[in-house]
């Protein structure tokens, strides 16, 4: 075996910036000077460009990189039809009642499952055929990917680990993350995900609809939010092995096993800024008031999806981190509401400030469009009897949001689960008739 991984034993190194331009070799010249595509490319290598939105899309919206790899991406067997338990692909015909819904924490599967096959899908929107939706999904794992890889001709991947580490390694490079940091797997990048624990469970974002970028900030300025710069994306890293391997592809809402006789992961050096990133949520610069009312919850918006509609995404990436709440005279945890968007949320870390139990690391809840909910009656006797002319400090905490457009249609799979909670919407029951007219 000839592997850069013998080398350099995987570097952990990083380029930063979210959608910048990056260039970066394993091998000193691998990268060709001036050209993309030369007639001979250095080290007998394959030119490829990888295309993750239309050729012609405008220049601040094209995503694509160029790799320098052993092998094209072409030389691999056939693919055929390969069953999975889990997941689920298609959701237009799948019933969406308009109920609340809760689900604590999925267990971990008692059979050796790798990222792949622990992956359970919790409901979706849209579909792969019209670029618009999500799929929305747990990853349940207790063994790593070895000669298998992965990739998703369907959308780009938003992983959030909540339990145990992933090292992810990817065509144009390794990346490792923690529970409070995300992976952005790039539409086609194929990938492996490894479990230096041993075991791992969090969420996946299928983002069907446009690649997810940095919002804009408007009047808040330049500054805010999440900062680009603490985006970082992989080095040039290369995998040089033969042998009896699987190519597993997501394609029209199924998977497809094809076999291959070496290691997709060959890319010696690539540029571009289709690319796979990383993110440390501890890094959100959190924007919030400082005089009276709760913003809406955009001010946490991390990325989004856009959609053809402006100011209506396709799917928004919103956190609840730590954070100070400094308004006076006010209801500081989110307010009753009903909303055109579709939320589904999950707790990483600690205790969400809008409830005061059941809500469980792990877990997750969905809200549809126009379904009333908000703090539960607890929470909200509790922070109608605050002092707001003392500050609160929110720690210990760390909950997100996907959230879409249209209806995020629960699975048959998920709906049955033992972990649904089904006397969730009890949490309300307790909001007694407070009403006080004036007597005439």
């Amino acid at each position: 075996m000839h592997s850069a991984s013998a080398a350099r034993a995987a570097p952990l190194e990083y380029l930063s910036g979210f959608g910048n331009h990056f260039a970066t070799e394993a091998l000193a010249g691998a990268l060709p000077e001036g050209r993309n595509s030369p007639q001979h490319c250095a080290y007998g290598l394959y030119a490829e460009q990888l295309s993750g939105t239309a050729f012609t899309a405008p220049r601040h919206a094209n995503r694509r990189s160029w790799l320098y790899r052993i092998r094209p991406a072409a030389v691999r067997g056939s693919f055929r039809p390969l069953a999975h338990r889990g997941l689920v692909g298609h959701f237009a015909d799948l019933p969406a009642p308009p109920d609340p819904m809760r689900w604590s924490a999925p267990p971990l599967p008692a059979e050796p499952t790798d990222f792949v096959d622990g992956l359970l899908t919790a409901g979706g929107t849209g579909s792969s055929d019209a670029h618009a939706g999500c799929a929305i999904h747990w990853y349940l794992a207790n063994r790593s990917m070895r000669e298998r890889f992965f990739y998703d001709a369907d959308a780009e991947l938003l992983i959030v680990p909540q339990l145990g580490r992933l090292r992810v390694a990817t065509e144009l490079g390794v990346l490792e993350a923690v529970p409070q940091e995300i992976v952005l797997v790039p539409r086609g990048v194929r990938f492996r995900v490894e479990l230096p624990d041993g075991e791992a469970r969090g969420y996946v974002c299928e983002n069907f609809g446009a690649p997810f970028k940095l919002p804009d900030l408007g009047p808040i300025g330049s500054n805010g939010l999440a900062n680009p710069r603490d985006f970082q994306t992989p080095v040039a890293w290369y995998e040089d092995r033969e042998g009896e391997m699987e190519l597993v592809a997501k394609f029209g809402g199924a998977l497809w096993s094809a076999p291959i006789d070496h290691s997709p992961l060959d890319v010696v050096a690539w540029h571009g800024n289709h690319a796979p990133c990383k993110y440390d949520l501890r890094r959100f610069n959190t924007i919030g008031s400082i005089s009276y009312d709760h913003p809406d919850p955009s001010i946490f918006l991390v990325l989004h999806s856009v959609s053809d509609t402006p100011g209506v995404d396709n799917v928004d990436f919103v956190i609840f981190p730590p954070r100070w709440l400094t308004m006076e005279d006010t209801f500081r945890p989110p307010w009753f509401h009903r909303n055109i968007a579709s939320e589904f949320m999950g707790l990483i870390h600690g205790v969400y400030d809008a409830k005061a139990q059941g809500f469980e690391p792990g877990g997750a809840s969905l809200h549809n469009c126009m379904t009333g909910h908000g703090p539960d009656a607890q929470t909200f006797e509790r922070a109608s009897r605050a002092d707001t002319r003392t500050p609160q400090h929110v720690t210990d905490t760390m909950a997100f949001m996907f959230e879409t457009r249209t209806i995020i249609r629960p699975t048959p799979r998920a709906l049955a689960l033992p972990q649904r909670q089904a006397d969730y919407a009890r949490c309300w029951q307790g909001l007694a008739r407070r009403f006080t007219p004036p007597v005439t």
